[in-house]
C-alpha cells in the first residue's frame, strides 16, 4: 500500500467481495491526519478537514436541526456508511437519518437510511464530491445532498433523487446568499459564515 498526499487508494489486492473490502478499511492502519473510505471497489485514504471546516459544519447543523424530519438526528464527524450496490463506504462530514440507523452494534451503517449529507471538499476529495458522491448518494435515495465547495467559495444543494443516479433538483449560491433546501427539510441555509477565515 502506498499512502500520498492527494488520492492514494490501497492496490494490488484483489477481493472478492464488497464485505472482503469492508473487513480490509476495519483492518487498515491510517496514518495520523487520514482517514478512509472505499470508492468505486478502492480503499482511498485522504486528509483530514481543515479546522475551519469545524465552524461551518457546526453552522449547518444548527440551522438544520429544526427542521429535521420526525426520528431523524443531525451529526458530524466520523460514521461509514455503506452502499453495497456501488461498493462504496463514505463517511460524510455532516449526515442526518433515522434514529433506528444507529441502533446496531457495527460501525457499517445503512446508507439508505440518510435523510441528508453535506460534504466539505478539499483538493484530495473534491472530484468525487461532486461526481460520483452525487450518483451514489442518489441511487441510495438521499433525499438531499449538499456539497459546500470550499474551494470555489459556492454551495450546491442537489435533490429529488431517482433510482438511476440523476438528482433532479440541483442549486448553486455563492457563500454568502441564502440556498433553498428541498424536501424534506424545505428551508433556506444561510451560509454567510462559511467562507474561509
Amino acid at each position: 500500500m502506498t499512502v500520498m498526499a492527494e488520492r492514494p487508494t490501497m492496490s494490488g489486492t484483489e477481493y472478492q467481495s464488497f464485505e472482503e473490502l469492508l473487513a480490509a478499511l476495519d483492518e487498515l492502519v491510517v496514518p495520523d491526519g487520514y482517514r478512509a473510505e472505499i470508492m468505486r471497489g478502492s480503499i482511498v485514504v485522504s486528509p483530514w478537514s481543515k479546522g475551519y471546516y469545524h465552524r461551518v459544519m457546526r453552522l449547518v447543523c444548527a440551522q438544520l436541526e429544526v427542521h429535521l424530519p420526525e426520528s431523524h438526528v443531525i451529526e458530524r464527524g466520523p460514521f461509514l456508511y455503506v452502499f453495497p450496490g456501488d461498493e462504496c463506504a463514505y463517511g460524510p462530514d455532516i449526515h442526518a437519518a433515522d434514529e433506528r440507523v444507529f441502533e446496531t452494534e457495527g460501525h457499517h451503517l445503512d446508507g439508505e437510511g440518510l435523510s441528508f449529507v453535506a460534504e466539505l471538499t478539499s483538493p484530495a476529495t473534491r472530484n468525487n464530491d461532486l461526481t460520483d458522491k452525487v450518483k451514489v448518494y442518489a441511487r441510495a435515495g438521499v433525499p438531499v445532498y449538499l456539497v459546500l465547495d470550499m474551494q470555489k467559495e459556492q454551495a450546491i444543494v442537489h435533490g429529488s433523487p431517482t433510482p438511476e443516479g440523476i438528482y433532479e433538483v440541483r442549486v448553486t449560491k455563492p457563500f454568502g446568499e441564502k440556498l433553498p433546501i428541498p424536501a424534506p427539510f424545505d428551508c433556506l441555509l444561510d451560509t454567510s459564515g462559511f467562507r474561509a477565515p
